[in-house]
């Protein structure tokens, strides 16, 4: 797979990483969806949302993390199909982020939708992270940070897929 094809190729993309919990959306979940495109929905941090809302884009790569287990991890990659639109599951009393503030004419919250790219070959865990000179430095190893949804540089990004051996990083 070249990911320098899928993802990349506007210098303009933007990179993320995107937390889930493997027994509520894990990556066999996602790789099983049709075409492998999910919404990103759920989120209720609202400097996530404004991520969502305001920033993320059409192409922009996606790191697919596993959270909430023993060796938390980067286990995938993705990429963004659709930008920022209201989450419909706020507007839904019988869905788990439900929000009874939310209207259609004032959503609050705003999902994305992605599309499943590769699985990794192996985990990167957040012990290889913390141990690499560039990614050492990823939000989602800082102290209390605990967003679903946070920027990747184009460094960090590079340097990922070069630790997984999937593609030429200094090609994208």
């Amino acid at each position: 797979m070249s990911i320098k094809k899928d993802i990349g190729d506007n210098p303009e993309s933007n990179y993320w990483l995107m937390k889930s919990e493997p027994n509520c959306f894990s990556l066999s979940d996602f790789k099983n969806r049709p075409e492998g495109i999910e919404p990103w929905d759920g989120v209720r941090n609202y400097q996530a949302r404004n991520l969502l809302r305001d920033s993320i884009k059409c192409g922009d790569g996606v790191l697919f993390y596993h959270s909430n287990i023993s060796q938390p991890a980067i286990v995938g990659l993705a990429r963004v199909v659709r930008e920022g639109y209201p989450d419909h599951t706020a507007l839904d009393p019988g869905a788990d982020h439900f929000d009874p503030r939310a209207t259609e004419a004032k959503p609050i919250w705003y999902m994305v939708d992605v599309q499943y790219l590769a699985s990794l070959p192996a985990p990167i865990t957040r012990h290889d992270l913390a141990q690499h000179p560039v990614l050492a430095a990823m939000g989602v190893l800082k102290k209390g940070n605990r967003l679903s949804v946070q920027p990747v540089t184009r460094e960090q990004w590079q340097a990922v897929l070069l630790l997984a051996g999937l593609d030429d990083p200094l090609a994208i």
